[in-house]
């Protein structure tokens, strides 16, 4: 048995009420109708369910309850947590738990490589928990799995979703010259919420992230993610994304917060379809050279589909695989 939740056991508001896209603060799972998922299941989800947990490790599928558990486990591919299940920062939309994490274990990058070899994966999304209690915030567990990865999965692109590092630019540049496809910090929400929704961030050290990762290496993907429905507005919105772009961000995702339970953020408002459709027409517009705007869009949903048409590093790299076939 598997601690993944089925969502679509969890009723829906009904679509006939006119504020019935209006959150029920008494039953924060009830969810507007077309907030559907596929429930998790089938030989794919198992087989890859069975990996993780025959080499220890941690996904951030589960442990942040991604809606599209399912989809992505059944298509073989995942999103793999390192450095532990347990977190530095106390973020109030997060279900990964807060405390003193472990000593870094210098073996997991091993087996996470083996791992990707073992699933066959073309693409894989590497991200971590925060380790605000080391200077370099974990940067090289980063560097160690991308260049295994390498080593056992010649040709499979790679995407690291990574913390702040605390705006410390050496730590991102341990990370940046292990050369990754994709560079993903997501700046989750707008400047004036960050006090409520991720306390220990700063909006700034987000967008120097961003902007010094590209800096490092011009040929990287950069990439971000917002949250909506945590009480910001469209305005708003547009506006970090506007930030965003100006910081050459490639790849915008914005997807429909969904509250893990009622010890955390309450959503105040959920979007309609046509508003992210309209977020979709503005990122383009912007000059985003990828968005995937939508109510259950997360950081890596579609990432393999991103590096395969954006990344010139990935082109170099799958090149160099087959020539030395």
């Amino acid at each position: 048995m598997t601690n993944v939740i089925d969502l679509n056991a969890i009723p829906t508001v009904p679509a006939e009420d006119p504020a019935g896209w209006q959150p029920d603060p008494e039953h924060p799972r009830r969810r507007p109708p077309w907030i559907k998922v596929r429930a998790p299941g089938g030989e794919n989800y198992e087989r890859v369910y069975g990996l993780m947990r025959s080499n220890n490790l941690h996904t951030v599928c589960e442990e942040a309850q991604c809606p599209n558990i399912g989809e992505c486990w059944g298509r073989g591919t995942a999103t793999f947590l390192m450095m532990g299940d347990t977190c530095t920062r106390s973020c109030g939309f997060c279900d990964i738990k807060t405390g003193r994490p472990s000593p870094l274990d210098w073996a997991e990058p091993n087996r996470v490589a083996e791992s990707v070899r073992a699933l066959g994966l073309n693409h894989v999304v590497i991200t971590s928990v925060n380790r605000d209690e080391r200077p370099d915030g974990g940067a090289p567990i980063f560097a160690m799995v991308i260049k295994r990865i390498r080593q056992l999965q010649p040709g499979c692109s790679i995407e690291v979703l990574i913390p702040d590092f605390k705006g410390n630019e050496n730590a991102l540049k341990i990370v940046m010259d292990a050369q990754p496809e994709i560079l993903n910090h997501n700046v989750e929400t707008v400047p004036r919420l960050f006090r409520k929704v991720q306390p220990q961030d700063h909006y700034e050290w987000a967008m120097k992230t961003l902007e010094n990762a590209k800096l490092m290496d011009p040929l990287v993907l950069t990439k971000s993610g917002i949250m909506v429905g945590l009480g910001e507005t469209f305005d708003e919105v547009a506006e970090v994304m506007q930030d965003l772009a100006d910081r050459g961000v490639d790849i915008l995702t914005v997807g429909q917060y969904l509250q893990p339970s009622k010890k955390h953020l309450a959503v105040e408002r959920f979007w309609l379809p046509e508003e992210f459709d309209r977020i979709q027409e503005i990122g383009k517009a912007m000059g985003f050279k990828w968005v995937e705007s939508g109510p259950l869009v997360r950081s890596s949903y579609r990432a393999d589909q991103q590096v395969r048409a954006l990344s010139q590093l990935n082109h170099f790299r799958l090149r160099e695989a087959q020539a030395g076939d």
